[in-house]
């Protein structure tokens, strides 16, 4: 007698089998559909398979470039880097101790290969959590080239020498509100976007406690392009919608703290639908409030738009400097617009004087004493009353 027929187990199999021959014909457009589809990649195994051909491990950072990593200088951050691994797989795997252990000798030694093959990187604090997730999906020799991988091309702008660029990703998320749901936008309107820091920084890693959620959430994230993570909170923003209009804008520290914390239990399925949604909807370019301008042409939001399209590690490199150099003279520029604010009466009245001693020779010159000197005197006097001198 034949067993019953299963037609969910005969689905589950039918996509095993289609998303290996997409893998054999490196077909990215099939793995893209596959991602977002229910159940993403299925399993850890077809991940193994999938995760570093949609990164391009195998073409651009193949894993014999990490051979020599012990030799090189260690990197300024690796004293932290240690900090947060002692901190690591608090909620999984579930092994024993001394597994556990090991785990976390594995996690600082991908992490280390990869800061001191990159030494301009700079490490931040949860980038171990993403890290955590290659490392338990992919195993030790395959998570370097992929956490290098994912540094480069995919949360580069998070590991400047500043934060100033996550926060410009954070400020897309109540630009697609405002454009998807104007009425819930102009509820939580007093509200920063802060409260997505901790989930933007680290690809949801550090808030998602199941590991089979974070493995099926990187299927849908390694898929698409980066800023379709910014576009995954804001489909969890309007996804509480209900819950949020029911907190008093009078109380923006019960908005916050509800926005920032996932909803539970997660629909994980339902919101990467809903993102996909907003992102077709709502594309970057067609965002209010000039947001998507405000985003850095070497941005990795928006160099990394065309997944199936190679660069080459010493282009994004390149991209790196030019966003570290642009970061820089702003911040000098800041400063000179804020020491000359902070010393503007002092300024201001040394101008004044440099003036009026000039005018004065002049006139002296041209022989005009009399009434256009009384009227510089009163000139001098105004800003004496001002404070200015």
């Amino acid at each position: 007698m034949d067993p019953p027929h299963d037609p969910a187990a005969a689905r589950v199999a039918e996509k095993e089998v289609a998303i290996r021959r997409a893998c054999d014909l490196r077909d990215y457009e099939a793995l893209v559909s596959y991602a977002t589809s229910e159940g993403g990649f299925l399993c850890d195994e077809i991940r193994q398979s999938v995760w570093p051909l949609l990164l391009h491990c195998d073409r651009t950072i193949p894993e014999h470039d990490f051979t020599d990593w012990n030799d090189l200088p260690p990197h300024a951050d690796e004293d932290q880097v240690q900090l947060d691994v002692n901190r690591s797989f608090v909620y999984y795997p579930d092994c024993a101790e001394d597994e556990r252990a090991r785990k976390k000798d594995e996690l600082s030694i991908v992490i280390r290969q990869v800061l001191r093959k990159y030494p301009m990187l700079c490490y931040f604090q949860g980038y171990h959590d993403i890290a955590q997730v290659l490392l338990l999906v992919l195993g030790g020799r395959a998570a370097a080239p992929a956490v290098a991988q994912m540094s480069l091309f995919r949360i580069r702008d998070y590991m400047l020498p500043s934060l100033k660029p996550s926060i410009k990703h954070l400020h897309l998320i109540p630009a697609i509100i405002e454009k998807a749901d104007p009425a819930l936008r102009r509820h939580i309107a007093g509200i920063q976007p802060f409260f997505a820091l901790a989930a933007a920084l680290t690809l949801y890693a550090h808030d998602i406690q199941e590991y089979s959620d974070i493995a099926r959430l990187f299927d849908f994230l390694l898929a698409r392009e980066p800023v379709e993570s910014i576009y995954l909170f804001a489909a969890i923003i309007i996804s509480r919608r209900k819950e949020l209009l029911e907190i008093s804008v009078d109380e923006p520290e019960m908005l916050h703290f509800t926005m920032s914390k996932l909803p539970c239990p997660l629909d994980l399925e339902g919101l990467i639908t809903k993102a996909v949604q907003l992102f077709q909807t709502c594309p970057p370019e067609s965002l209010p409030c000039n947001a998507w301008k405000t985003i850095p042409r070497c941005s990795v939001l928006k160099t990394s738009r065309e997944l199936s399209d190679r660069q080459t590690v010493t282009e994004a490199l390149g991209l790196f400097d030019q966003q570290a150099r642009q970061l820089r003279n702003q911040e000098r520029k800041e400063k000179t617009l804020e020491f000359l604010w902070y010393n503007r009466r002092t300024i201001g009245s040394v101008a004044v004087t440099i003036f009026i001693g000039a005018m004065s020779f002049w006139i002296r010159r041209k022989g005009l004493d009399g009434p256009i000197w009384s009227y510089l005197s009163r000139f001098k006097a105004a800003f004496q009353a001002h404070g200015y001198f």
